[in-house]
């Protein structure tokens, strides 16, 4: 299984994750259509935090179940701990370092977070 390292802009913020990224998944929520976050999910094992752990800010809202993490000092989303899945990770695969997007052109599952019940009934 590949291994890839991911950070935020200014490098504050640093990951590695393995996994075979074959499939993205592009949320339409408030959230991460501003962000234009690309999620790719993974077991927490498959997950290292490089940083350390205050080098890392939360933002949480709505029902506060899922964690986004990000760099307090650039602003970057790195991962998160989404709310259809708390105890997995689901990585910014934008923020990737050694991962090409375009030359790996993984499948875009696309998720309609604004209509999030529903969508998440259709995922169980």
């Amino acid at each position: 299984m590949p291994t890839y390292r991911g950070s935020c802009h200014c490098g504050a913020v640093r990951f590695e994750v393995d996994a075979v990224i074959d499939r993205v998944t592009e949320c339409n929520c408030t959230l991460c259509a501003k962000k234009g976050i690309l999620h790719h999910r993974v077991a927490p094992g498959n997950f290292r935090l490089l940083s350390p752990a205050q080098a890392v800010g939360l933002y949480q809202f709505g029902t506060r179940t899922a964690k986004h993490f990000f760099c307090p000092a650039c602003g970057i989303h790195t991962h998160t701990n989404p709310r259809t899945a708390p105890d997995m990770i689901s990585v910014n695969v934008r923020t990737l370092d050694d991962f090409d997007l375009k030359t790996a052109n993984p499948a875009i599952v696309p998720f309609d977070g604004q209509n999030w019940e529903a969508a998440a009934a259709r995922h169980r």
